[in-house]
């Protein structure tokens, strides 16, 4: 079996549905795609915070995971935590088609949560919910080394910032952090009360991706 199928097969065997090609070939490794299998595995086990008591299933994310640029939100949805999917729910459809509205695919960008399981009602996390998970995030950017991080939304940015974010101020900050540039946006949830703003995200994502594959 050559090389490209053994990809394809491992990411079915691990439940992906996409494969993203860049230049003809699968720039996808089997080392990558174990250790993000590892996580999967941890976090159906975590008992860090009290999130795992109201959950159906933890979202660890989805996407390449060789891409120049990783989305991150606050925490899965209703629908998420059903499909045990990232982003899939109105905010999700909403960042997929602006992604495609900029020109690309969702599937050529790792999707994740700051937690992975959701929270009661859908409140915003915690604090120290944030903190309990956020070690599995870094781990992810560990494997997948990324160029760029986009935060979406003013809770995953006070994760990494370690403190309160105005993402109605800070919307559009480039920050490096730990070797990666962070960007900061709306989260779509934000748009799709305040469609006025959309504009703004399709520029942000469009901006977010120009930073990540320039060199």
């Amino acid at each position: 079996m050559g090389q490209l199928s053994k990809h394809i097969r491992i990411l079915e065997e691990l439940g992906y549905e996409y494969l993203y090609l860049e230049g003809g070939m699968a720039d996808i490794t089997e080392e990558k795609l174990k250790e993000l299998e590892k996580i999967r595995k941890e976090i159906q086990e975590c008992k860090k915070c009290d999130l795992h008591k109201y959950r159906t299933q933890p979202v660890l994310g989805e996407g390449n995971p060789d891409a120049r640029l990783v989305f991150v939100g606050e925490a899965p949805g209703g629908d998420e935590d059903k499909q045990g999917r990232p982003f899939v729910g109105r905010a999700g459809k909403l960042l997929t088609k602006l992604i495609e509205e900029a020109g690309h695919k969702r599937e050529e960008f790792y999707i994740t949560n700051v937690c992975k399981c959701r929270p009661p009602k859908n409140r915003t996390p915690t604090p120290w919910e944030m903190e309990a998970c956020f070690p599995y995030l870094k781990r992810q950017l560990e494997i997948i080394k990324p160029k760029v991080v986009c935060l979406l939304g003013g809770t995953a940015a006070r994760a990494f910032l370690g403190r309160q974010v105005s993402i109605t101020k800070e919307r559009g900050s480039v920050i490096n952090w730990n070797g990666y540039i962070l960007y900061l946006t709306y989260h779509p949830a934000y748009v799709l009360r305040n469609p006025s703003a959309e504009q703004t995200l399709l520029e942000d994502i469009k901006k977010a991706i120009q930073l990540a594959y320039s060199d």
